[in-house]
């Protein structure tokens, strides 16, 4: 089974937020940024990649994903901040 990630884009440092999921993070995020995909993604200009996280599997990616989408807004934000505090772009980490 394949490997799965859950990860959040955003406009700018605590902008709007996106979180999706996918089996291959670099070739979803270069869909966002052209534009291929998400017509939210595209009205907001969510490009940046602030967060991610790897699961094993893209069933437990997917699950992950549902439970976020749930969270308070502050919940979101200090997981970016956890792992990216100056909301940099990590699309060059992948």
């Amino acid at each position: 089974m394949k490997a799965g990630y859950v990860y959040i884009l955003t406009n700018k440092p605590m902008g709007v937020l996106y979180i999706g999921v996918t089996d291959d993070l670099a070739r979803r995020v270069e869909q966002h940024r052209s534009n291929a995909v998400s017509s939210f993604t595209k009205r907001y200009n969510c490009h940046r990649l602030v967060w991610f996280a790897r699961f094993e599997n893209i069933h437990d990616a997917r699950s992950f994903e549902r439970q976020m989408k749930k969270w308070d807004r502050a919940w979101k934000v200090a997981r970016i901040v956890e792992m990216n505090p100056t909301w940099r772009d990590l699309v060059d980490d992948l």
